[in-house]
C-alpha cells in the first residue's frame, strides 16, 4: 500500500514538472532552477518565465541556447565561470526584464541586449572598457551594476540611450577619467566608490536633475565636487584626501539630509555645515581639534570620533534640540563643560570611550539610554552627576580607575540593564560586597572584573567569589545579617524598577555599538 502511495506522489510531481530537463527543477510559477550543468539544458519548457542557472560551470553561451524561450522575464547566470557570449545570444529574449551575469569572467558587455531589459547586473567580471554600442536601444534600462570590473574611463555618450536609468553602480573599478556630462534625467543613485577619481568635469552634473544619492568614497578627491544637483539627499565621500570644507562647497544643497566625510584630512568644518535639512553628519577619523560650530538645528546624528578634540563646550551644541546620537570616542577630551549638552533634549546615545576624562561628566541630559565611558581615567562617581539619569539602560565604565562605588549611585538608574565594570582596580572590601548584593538583586547583565586590593583577594572575580561573600557575612546560609540585607536589597530593587518610570519615552531607540 505504501509503495502504491509513493508511486502516486511521484507521478503527480512528474506531471507538475512536465518535460523538465535533467538536473533541473520546474515549478508551477514557471520558474526553472538547474544545477551542476555545463551548458544551457535543452528542452526547457517554452512557457518558462524565470530561468536560474547560477553557480554552474557554463563557460560560453551560444546564440542558439535560448531559442524558443520567448517568455523568459528573468535570467540569472551568476558565478558560472562564463568567459564569452556569442553575438545575439540574448536578442531573442524579447520579454527579458532582468539579466544577472555578475561574478563571471566576461571581458565585454554582451552585444545586442534586448530592448526591454530593466535590470542589468554585470558586477564582478573582467570588463575593461565600455563601447558606444553596448547599451544601444536599451531605453527601458533602470538599474545598471558594473562594480568590481576593470573600467578605467567612461565617455558620457556610452549611456546616452539609457534615458530611463535610475541607478548606476561603478564601484571598485579603475576609473580615472569621466568625460562630458551624464545626460540621465531620471538617475537617482550614482555610486563610484573605490576608484581613482580626483575630479569630475565642471558640467558633469548638468543633466542629472533627479540625483538624490551620490557615493564617491575611496577615491583621491582633494575638494568637494562643484555644481552638484540641488536636490541631492545623501553625499558620501569617505576615504578621500579632502583637507578643507568651505561654505560655498555645500550651501546650495538645501535638501541634503546625510553627509559622510569620514577618513579625510579635515582640521575644521566651521560654518560649512549650516544646512537646513542636514540630519546625519559623519566626520570621524579626520584631524578635527574641536567640534564644528553652527551645526544644523535638525541634526540627529553626529560622529566626530577618532579625531583630536580636547574640549567640549556649550556653544558647540547650542540649539541641537533634535540630536539623538553623539559619537566622540577616541579623542583627547579632558574637559566637558558643565551642561554642555543641556540643549540636546532628545539625546539617547553618548559615546565618550577612549578619552582622557578624569571624572564622570556633569549635567548630562536625562534622556540618555546608553552612555559609554570606557577607557578613560575616571576614579569616582558622585551621585550629583547621575541623579537625573533615570532612563539609562546601558552604562560602560570598563577600563577606568574605579576602586569603589557609592551604593546610593545605583538607585539613580532604575532602568539599568547592562553595566560594564571590568578592567578597573577594585578594592574588594565589604563595602564592595554591598554593591555586589545590590547588583545581584537587580538581575543586571554585569561584567564586574577582578580585585586589585587587598593582596589576599587579588585576582578574585568580586561578583562571583563566595570566599569574599562569606567573609563579609552576606551569604544567605552563613549569616543572618546577609539574609536580611539580601531581602531588603531585592525589595528595594523591585521598587526602583516600578518607580521613577513614567512609561516609554520617545527616545527608546539607540545604537547598539560594540561595548568591548
Amino acid at each position: 500500500m505504501l509503495f502504491i502511495y509513493f508511486l502516486t506522489v511521484l507521478a503527480f510531481l512528474m506531471s507538475c514538472q512536465g518535460n523538465c530537463p535533467t538536473r533541473c527543477v520546474c515549478d508551477s510559477s514557471k520558474s526553472v532552477h538547474c544545477y551542476r550543468v555545463t551548458t544551457v539544458p535543452k528542452a526547457i519548457p517554452t512557457d518558462t518565465r524565470k530561468l536560474h542557472l547560477g553557480h554552474n560551470n557554463i563557460k560560453q553561451l551560444r546564440a542558439s541556447d535560448f531559442g524558443g524561450l520567448y517568455g523568459i522575464e528573468e535570467l540569472a547566470m551568476s558565478s558560472c565561470g562564463m568567459e564569452a557570449t556569442e553575438a545575439h545570444t540574448f536578442s531573442t529574449l524579447m520579454n527579458l526584464r532582468t539579466l544577472e551575469l555578475w561574478k563571471n569572467k566576461l571581458r565585454n558587455v554582451p552585444s545586442k541586449l534586448p530592448s526591454n531589459v530593466e535590470v542589468l547586473k554585470l558586477g564582478n567580471n573582467q570588463i575593461q572598457a565600455l563601447c558606444e554600442t553596448d547599451f544601444e536601444g536599451m531605453a527601458k534600462l533602470k538599474i545598471l551594476d558594473l562594480q568590481n570590473n576593470k573600467i578605467s574611463k567612461i565617455h558620457s555618450s556610452v549611456l546616452s540611450s539609457a534615458l530611463k536609468l535610475e541607478s548606476l553602480v561603478l564601484d571598485s573599478n579603475s576609473l580615472e577619467l569621466l568625460s562630458g556630462p551624464l545626460k540621465l534625467p531620471y538617475l537617482k543613485r550614482l555610486s563610484m566608490k573605490n576608484n581613482r577619481l580626483s575630479s569630475l568635469p565642471s558640467n558633469f552634473f548638468s543633466f542629472l536633475p533627479s540625483l538624490h544619492f551620490l557615493f564617491l568614497s575611496g577615491n583621491v578627491f582633494c575638494k568637494i565636487p562643484k555644481n552638484m544637483p540641488p536636490l541631492l539627499w545623501s553625499l558620501k565621500m569617505d576615504k578621500n584626501l579632502i583637507s578643507e570644507l568651505q561654505v560655498q562647497d555645500l550651501k546650495y544643497l538645501s535638501h541634503l539630509f546625510e553627509l559622510s566625510l569620514s577618513e579625510n584630512q579635515l582640521s575644521t568644518a566651521n560654518d560649512a555645515l549650516a544646512l537646513t535639512n542636514l540630519s546625519i553628519v559623519d566626520l570621524s577619523k579626520n584631524q578635527l581639534r574641536a567640534v564644528p560650530t553652527r551645526l544644523p538645528a535638525r541634526l540627529q546624528m553626529l560622529d566626530c570620533s577618532h579625531n583630536f578634540i580636547q574640549h567640549v563646550t556649550l556653544q558647540e551644541f547650542s540649539g541641537l534640540c533634535e540630536l539623538k546620537h553623539l559619537f566622540l570616542e577616541y579623542n583627547n577630551i579632558t574637559i566637558i563643560d558643565v551642561d554642555a549638552l543641556q540643549h540636546c533634549l532628545q539625546l539617547s546615545d553618548l559615546a565618550l570611550e577612549r578619552n582622557q576624562l578624569s571624572s564622570f561628566p556633569k549635567g548630562l541630559p536625562d534622556t540618555l539610554i546608553r552612555l559609554d565611558l570606557k577607557g578613560n581615567n575616571i576614579t569616582d562617581i558622585c551621585k550629583e552627576t547621575v541623579e537625573n539619569m533615570k532612563r539609562l539602560r546601558v552604562l560602560n565604565l570598563r577600563n577606568n580607575r574605579l576602586s569603589s562605588l557609592n551604593p546610593d549611585v545605583l538607585g539613580y538608574f532604575p532602568r539599568l540593564r547592562q553595566l560594564y565594570l571590568d578592567g578597573n582596580p577594585w578594592n574588594c572590601t565589604c563595602d564592595l560586597m554591598k554593591i555586589r548584593v545590590l547588583l545581584t538583586a537587580r538581575q543586571l547583565e554585569i561584567k564586574s572584573g577582578y580585585c586589585a586590593t587587598p593582596a589576599y583577594y587579588r585576582g578574585e572575580m568580586w561578583l562571583s567569589s563566595n570566599k569574599m561573600l562569606n567573609s563579609c557575612g552576606y551569604n544567605t546560609i552563613h549569616g543572618v545579617q546577609g539574609k536580611a540585607f539580601l531581602e531588603i536589597a531585592a525589595k528595594k530593587a523591585q521598587e526602583d524598577d516600578r518607580s521613577n518610570i513614567n512609561g516609554p519615552t520617545d527616545n527608546e531607540d539607540y545604537y547598539d555599538y560594540d561595548a568591548d
